[in-house]
C-alpha cells in the first residue's frame, strides 16, 4: 500500500504477531480512511479530551491509557536498602524466564483481537533486544536475581519482577537505584510510560516523587 506519511510500519510487532502492523501518527479522517483500506493491525494514540467520534465511525476500539512519569534529581525521594542492588551482569536465560507472562497490563494483552501468546512473544523479543544493546539493569535482592529494568537513555521502558518479589514494597529500592544511576550519568530527568490501570506502578512512582504528564488514550483496529 502507498501509505500517507501519517501511517508508519511497526516491524517489531509484525514479527511478534505474524501480520502487518502499523501506527497512525495523526488523528485525521484521511489517515483513518487510508488505514481501513488495507489489512493489518493499527494503533492510534490520541489526547484523552479529543472527540472520539471518528474513531468509532472507523471501527477503532479503546485499549489503554498511557501516562508518562518523570522526575528530576532534586525531586527524587530515593530510598536505598543494603539488600537491594542493581547490576549490568546477569544470566540472560533467568531474565527471560522472569519476562515470560509478566505484562498483563500491556495494551497488546488487553486487545481481544490478539493472542496472549503473541503478546508475550512481543515482550520477550523486546527484552532480548535491550539485553543485546546493554540497556538492562538486573535487580538483585540479597544477591538473588529478582527482576529487571530495561531503559533507553533516561527512559525506563520495560520492567518486571519475579512473582515471589511482587507486592512486598521492594520496588522502591530498585527503582531508586536505577534512577540515581541514570541521573549520575548526566541525564537531567528520569521518565517512563505506564498504563494508568497499573496502580501498583503508578503508586510506586508517586512515592518516589515523580510527576505525570502527556496522557494518551490508545485505540486499536484490526482490519481483516
Amino acid at each position: 500500500m502507498s501509505k500517507l506519511r501519517s501511517i508508519t510500519d511497526t516491524p517489531w510487532d509484525t514479527i511478534a504477531f505474524g501480520l502487518p502492523t502499523y501506527e497512525l501518527l495523526e488523528y485525521s479522517a484521511d489517515a483513518l480512511q487510508q488505514a481501513v483500506r488495507t489489512s493489518g493491525h493499527y494503533t492510534l494514540k490520541v489526547d484523552p479530551l479529543s472527540d472520539k467520534r471518528l474513531l468509532h465511525e472507523y471501527g477503532f476500539y479503546y485499549c489503554d491509557t498511557l501516562i508518562e512519569p518523570f522526575c528530576t534529581a532534586d525531586r527524587l525521594r530515593a530510598q536505598t536498602h543494603s539488600s537491594a542492588s542493581i547490576s549490568k551482569e546477569f544470566d540472560k536465560n533467568q531474565l527471560m524466564a522472569i519476562c515470560q507472562c509478566a505484562f498483563v497490563y500491556g495494551r497488546m494483552h488487553r486487545d481481544f483481537n490478539l493472542s496472549e501468546a503473541a503478546a508475550n512473544t512481543r515482550y520477550n523479543k523486546w527484552l532480548a533486544q535491550l539485553v543485546d544493546e546493554q540497556q538492562v539493569f538486573a535487580l538483585y535482592w540479597q544477591d538473588k536475581l529478582a527482576g529487571f529494568i530495561g531503559h533507553r537513555d533516561n527512559s525506563l521502558v520495560l520492567h518486571a519482577l519475579a512473582a515471589v518479589y511482587r507486592g512486598k514494597g521492594l520496588s522502591k529500592y530498585w527503582w531508586s537505584e536505577v534512577s540515581l544511576e541514570l541521573l549520575a550519568n548526566g541525564h537531567k530527568t528520569v521518565g517512563s510510560s505506564i498504563s494508568v490501570a497499573n496502580l501498583a506502578v503508578l503508586n510506586l512512582y508517586v512515592s518516589l516523587g515523580f510527576s505525570f504528564r502527556n496522557p494518551q488514550d490508545v485505540y486499536h483496529r484490526l482490519v481483516p
